[in-house]
């Protein structure tokens, strides 16, 4: 029987990106090659890895944020809303960054001439982003080490061991950077000081795309 033939089955293209998702941290050089591919099949394949990540990502990234430490001053807020305000706040800011940063990095790329699309430039940083997702895993064990107070500006998770969290989180940012580069180097078969130099301008045009709704105010 076909793949097709059972309606819930998952198609090997997409399975085989849903394992270069997980994989990307281990092996991350065949992974940024496959992206090279623009048939029809695996662009449509990676779609859902790629929004899984996004997401994961975004909610990593709206948890790291002051906002997350002072959610429960609120005495109305519980443990259900900060699960609901993390998935819908992380969905919006997960799918925003992403396409901000793609479009950066794409004007990074064509920068330094790349001839890629948009859309390749998006894949590629959605990719990096995975060490991010990851990143995840500290919240568990900061529950487990301060509670309700991981939440909250008046609690116990003060001093060397929020900086201990935070530099570890810096880790994995920093994880994603050098994910990026490597990814940067395969996809477009460019030098390390070329494909390091996509970082730069990455951040130069993302200030500027930043800054533009203050200078316009």
């Amino acid at each position: 029987m076909r793949a097709a033939d059972y309606p819930l089955a998952v198609d090997p293209v997409e399975r085989e990106w849903w394992r270069r998702a997980v994989g990307v941290v281990a092996r991350p050089r065949p992974v940024f090659a496959a992206l090279r591919s623009e048939q029809a099949e695996d662009v449509e394949a990676r779609q859902e890895p790629i929004l899984a990540i996004v997401l994961l990502a975004g909610i990593a990234g709206v948890l790291a944020t002051p906002v997350a430490g002072q959610l429960y001053d609120e005495p109305a807020v519980d443990g259900l809303f900060i699960a609901i305000w993390a998935f819908i706040a992380g969905g919006v800011y997960g799918v925003a960054g992403y396409f901000l940063l793609g479009a950066a990095l794409w004007l990074a790329l064509r920068s330094l001439g790349s001839d890629g699309r948009f859309r390749r430039a998006r894949h590629l940083l959605a990719f990096a982003l995975v060490p991010i997702v990851l990143s995840l895993g500290l919240l568990p064990v900061e529950l487990a080490v301060y509670g309700g107070d991981v939440f909250g500006s008046n609690g116990s998770d003060e001093g060397t061991g929020t900086a201990v969290f935070e530099l570890l989180r810096l880790v994995f940012l920093l994880w994603a950077a050098g994910l990026l580069v490597v990814g940067v180097r395969e996809l477009e078969r460019w030098s390390w000081p070329r494909a390091a130099g996509t970082i730069g301008l990455l951040s130069l045009f993302t200030a500027a795309f930043l800054a533009v709704p203050t200078l316009l105010g």
